[in-house]
């Protein structure tokens, strides 16, 4: 029984050999499991690993042998997967936060789409990620992906497609074994530990030239497009940019690239972290979004009128940022170090303010032509799960349109002097995310009550941890 189910499950699509022949030539998706299993079988790939990523951004799944992928499989996981803290623990329940009270089951459904290798396995191992459904195939409108996907689908309801283009910052540290010490940059090929001071630094980057090669390499095996890499402001600071596309597509490649460069500088003995603060006294890293709309039937930039001015919608949707993103910063900034990014006197926007090519505004309009014309969101850290921080920028500016939200004046002067427009910790976002109707009318109240507890589970993990500071100042003089 189990052969005939395979057979069907590999063979049931009408598809031609020449569909086939360019699927098993591409490096990334497929259209059919007919497809999938042609491709699997060119690559003699053995095990494949079906990932999704949980309320962090961490990849969670089952890994499998293909024989058994390409077959009538079910695969599932526990509901509670998606109420656990960072740390790998699960807070106690609310009025609104509650656990399945039968921990029943949730299916991965695999996005064929989304197929590649895994190219740092010595084995041949290929990856997919999967969206999550109920056990009898209902939605779920809780997991990070299926929430993108959601806002994705607010914009197709008025005739229109969200486009963005992430850009992500990250370090590379040297190992560091003992959590309580502090982090420092690696040594480079000088054999020297990079300092400061290094921003857009082609010497800087050539620092990491193997590692970069691995990178690059790696993402060219899994079809991932990599726009530019540059050094960025701190030591061993590196921003990789994306190529503009589909939000849920651009959310994909940031998941699996964070996975793909750990995985690179750990093969050269170092660590890539995508933590927002990692050095004391260093700038940090975030994650910023470009993003525009366009037409579904004309494939035009709504943000541009037909004479190449500014449209309404363009200053609705940075209205609708301006009043609604500080109260969607959790998922954006989402853990108590992300805090410390966004502090006075570093590069981090502490308003919300916007402005034409101004990075001192929290939304910057980059210079462009009409059909270019973006708003570039410079407030989530580069640790927010990609899914939930495209997903929470995107639905801010969507009901600035919906409600006709009038941006301020834009900022042609520095708009970080002034007083701090932003949730100070990951308490006041929480709150500020609970208590907004129209937050909970796009996000659903089930996620929201579902994140924001998780959240505060972790905070309450946070505060059983003694820091060096508290040793420091308060051991011999409270």
């Amino acid at each position: 029984m189990a052969e005939k189910k395979k057979s069907a499950r590999a063979t049931s699509s009408n598809v031609s050999s020449q569909s086939i022949k360019a699927a098993i030539e591409s490096p990334r998706g497929v259209k059919s499991w007919a497809e999938a299993a042609a491709w699997l079988r060119a690559r003699g790939i053995e095990d494949v690993e079906c990932i999704t990523p949980d309320l962090a951004g961490v990849p969670r799944g089952k890994m499998m042998p293909t024989s058994k992928f390409t077959s009538n499989t079910s695969l599932a996981l526990p509901s509670a997967l998606y109420r656990h803290t960072i740390s790998g623990e699960y807070p106690d329940e609310t009025e609104n936060f509650r656990y399945d009270s039968r921990d029943s089951d949730i299916k991965l459904v695999p996005d064929l789409s989304t197929l590649t290798v895994v190219p740092w396995e010595t084995d041949p191992t290929a990856q997919v990620i999967c969206d999550i459904a109920g056990s009898t195939g209902d939605k779920i409108t809780y997991t990070p992906r299926n929430l993108l996907k959601h806002i994705v689908e607010l914009y197709a309801v008025q005739g229109w497609r969200p486009v963005v283009a992430p850009e992500i910052e990250f370090y590379l540290v040297a190992k560091n074994d003992d959590p309580d010490y502090p982090l420092h940059p690696p040594s480079g090929r000088s054999g020297r530990s990079i300092v400061g001071g290094q921003a857009y630094s082609i010497a800087g980057v050539n620092e990491f030239d193997e590692l970069v090669d691995d990178i690059y390499h790696y993402s060219e095996k899994q079809g991932l497009e990599i726009d530019t890499l540059i050094h960025e402001e701190g030591p061993a600071q590196l921003e990789i940019n994306l190529r503009h596309g589909d939000p849920v597509e651009l959310a994909d490649q940031v998941f699996l690239f964070k996975r793909t460069i750990r995985e690179a500088a750990l093969n050269h003995g170092i660590y890539a972290t995508f933590m927002a603060k990692p050095m004391q006294g260093q700038a940090g890293s975030a994650m910023h979004i470009h993003q525009s709309v366009v037409d579904l039937k004309t494939g035009k930039n709504i943000f541009s009128k037909p004479d190449g001015e500014p449209s309404d919608a363009f200053f609705h949707f940075i209205g609708g940022m301006q009043r609604y993103i500080p109260r969607a910063m959790a998922m954006m900034a989402p853990y108590v170090n992300s805090y410390r990014r966004l502090t006075p006197d570093m590069a981090a926007p502490l308003n919300t303010a916007w402005g034409y090519d101004n990075r001192t505004t929290a939304f910057r309009v980059p210079v462009s032509d009409a059909a270019a014309r973006r708003v570039e969101n410079r407030l989530p850290g580069s640790d927010a799960n990609p899914y939930l921080a495209l997903a929470a920028s995107l639905a801010c500016g969507y009901l600035g349109i919906m409600q006709k939200l009038n941006p301020t004046e834009p900022t042609a002067e520095t708009a970080n002097e002034g007083a701090i427009e932003l949730p100070r910790g990951l308490l006041e976002a929480v709150s500020l995310l609970e208590s907004e109707p129209s937050l909970h009318d796009v996000f659903t109240s089930e996620f929201i009550h579902i994140f924001a507890g998780v959240k505060r589970g972790e905070f309450e993990t946070f505060m059983q941890v003694i820091s060096p500071w508290e040793r420091e100042f308060l051991l011999l003089n409270v």
